[in-house]
């Protein structure tokens, strides 16, 4: 988000960025605690063990990795049923710009974000293993969000996110 645009007064940017970053980190917390609400039913339909609850809790810690298979399994099973992927795992750019509209992000913080989600997607290698591949797309979309500076606090995410499961 820094440096998108010329601004004349210095102190107007470092206003407006800290806003912006403020609200970034406030719809990515809702858009996680919203995967967070659905996690029980992929975790039944799919078998998944309890352990990836650790995962979903800890994400945005920026020093966390992503290492089980199952977290991806997880998240595969949100991401289709929250249709912001189709059955291919291909991203559904304008489902995916408006499940981060419903939460609270402006047009360009959507279309920011589904940028990121679609470049992430095209920087994987070839995976046949779907969690796998959607575990990777994670780690690329969470590395990404934590460079840009809006990644959500710890302390507000983690206490939705327990709230939620």
């Amino acid at each position: 988000m820094c440096g998108q645009k010329e601004v004349l007064l210095m102190a107007f940017i470092c206003l407006s960025l800290g806003k912006l970053v403020d609200s970034s980190q406030q719809v990515l917390t809702d858009m996680s605690t919203n995967f967070g609400k659905a996690l029980d039913v992929c975790k039944k339909e799919l078998d998944l063990p309890d352990s990836i609850i650790g995962d979903f809790v800890n994400f945005w810690k920026e020093d966390y990795e992503l290492t089980n298979r199952h977290t991806g399994c997880a998240i595969m099973c949100l991401s289709k049923k929250l249709e912001i992927v189709d059955p291919d795992l291909q991203l559904h750019h304008g489902n995916a710009k408006d499940f981060a509209m419903k939460h609270g992000a402006d047009e360009q913080l959507a279309m920011d974000l589904v940028t990121v989600i679609h470049e992430c997607e095209k920087s994987l290698q070839p995976n046949d293993d779907q969690c796998m591949k959607v575990l990777e797309w994670a780690k690329c979309f969470k590395v990404e969000i934590h460079k840009k500076g809006m990644a959500p606090s710890m302390d507000v995410a983690v206490g939705e996110v327990l709230a939620e499961v």
